[in-house]
Order: C-alpha cells, then structure tokens, then sequence
C-alpha cells in the first residue's frame, strides 16, 4: 500500500514531466520491450523520502520476485504509479513490469536500502518501454534496487534480463470480460518451459486482474512462491481488454 506522501509524489512526477509527441515512434506491442512509442525527452521524478517504518536495509533476501503489472486495468483505475501518457494515451500495453523485488525470509523484505538522487533521463528514457513511467522507475530503484544493486542501470539492466527471460502473454477476454484465475496461469505456463502453478500469484483487487507475480530463487530461476498464490484457479476474474 502506498502513502499518501508517495501518492503525491507520483502526481507531481506526472505533472512535471516533460513530453513532446513529435518525433514519437509508432505504437507498441504490449508483450515486446523493444516496440514502444517513447517521448524524446522527458524529466526524471525526484527522488523519494521514503517513511521511516518502511526502510528495512537489514533483511537477507531470500529469494527474488517480478511483479507484472496488468497495463489495461492501471489505466483503467488511474493508480499513480501509471503514466497517463507514456503508459495509457500513447502506448497499447499488456504486462508491463512494475519492479524487480528481492523478498525476505518472512513477511519483512528489503526496501528502501541507501539512499539515491534521482535517476539520468538517459536511464529513464531507455527503460520506459519495459516500465512506462519515470515515477514508478525511481520508485523501484529506490524501494528494491537498492538492496541488492549498485546503480539503477545495473538493477534496471537485471530486471530487463529477467522480463526477458520469460515469454509474456497477453490476455484476451471472453464476452463476459472475464476470466478464470486458472486461466491466466495457464497463459503463462503454456508459453514459459518449467514454470509451474505454484511459481505464480494471481493478483485481483475488488475482482478484478491487477498484476501477476512470477517468483524466483536466488540464481533468478523459476521456483515456488513462498507468500502465496493468490486468486484460486476457480475465480473468476474481470481482466481489463488492451484498446
């Protein structure tokens, strides 16, 4: 859950940014980060002053987990951590990756590990087609990266290889506009060699999709999630359509 200090945050990063839709490429494909429209410029989000009771820079990590974000519902519900116009206006996104997490032993996890100015346009710019928003990638590297990364361009680098790694599916939704947790775990485990049920959480917030979670060990391998699966096969799920 984000503070409202964090929520006012992301809407002054919104705010500020600095964007020109000339000289923007063509539309993105939602599963690709390499096909993206991204501005020529845009302004870095400040760094953040994360509350006290969230640093948590002693904790060992024991084990690694990609967050997807589920792009149609975060526009759909204007979360802050989404860009209205990178992510929503001039981009058709699937999956897109919220951050890169390294997890604890229990429910305490590393966040938040040193301190860190704000990021270079060129590091914001060269990773908005994998996360497409500069405030939500100055979050992540603050929050996670930290822990376990020396410069946003390493721990943005580790995210991109693991997003990589995997073979993102989009999602289509029947007539109904749903559809059953099982089946979005059986999109990802249909294209994904070795991946398993137990390796994936299925995030649903008032029923609808909002993010899967793919969970790793600590070589970065496909392994069981250790805080849960989410959603049971049988629920049913409303997943926001791509436009």
């Amino acid at each position: 859950m984000k503070s409202p200090k964090f929520v006012q945050s992301a809407a002054a990063a919104l705010a500020g940014l600095s964007l020109s839709f000339m000289g923007w490429a063509g539309a993105a494909q939602a599963s690709s980060l390499k096909a993206c429209a991204v501005p020529p410029s845009v302004i870095p989000a400040a760094a953040e002053t994360p509350p006290a009771d969230q640093i948590h820079t002693d904790v060992a990590t024991a084990a690694y987990l990609l967050a997807l974000f589920w792009s149609p519902e975060a526009c759909r519900a204007g979360i802050p951590e989404s860009n209205k116009t990178i992510q929503c206006d001039t981009n058709s996104f699937g999956f897109t990756v919220h951050g890169l997490w390294p997890n604890g032993p229990d429910n305490v996890h590393p966040r938040y590990c040193k301190p860190s100015a704000p990021m270079s346009a060129a590091t914001v710019l060269s990773n908005l087609c994998m996360t497409p928003s500069p405030w939500l990638l100055q979050h992540e590297w603050q929050a996670h990266g930290t822990c376990q990364w020396d410069t946003p361009e390493a721990y943005f680098k580790k995210a991109r290889e693991v997003r990589s790694g995997l073979k993102v599916p989009d999602l289509t939704p029947g007539p109904s506009g749903t559809m059953s947790a099982g089946e979005i775990r059986q999109a990802f485990l249909k294209r994904n060699r070795g991946m398993t049920a137990e390796g994936l959480n299925v995030r649903v917030k008032e029923g609808r999709l909002t993010e899967v979670w793919v969970c790793l060990d600590l070589k970065f391998k496909l392994a069981a999630c250790r805080g849960g699966n989410g959603a049971p096969d049988t629920a049913t799920v409303v997943v926001t359509p791509k436009r």
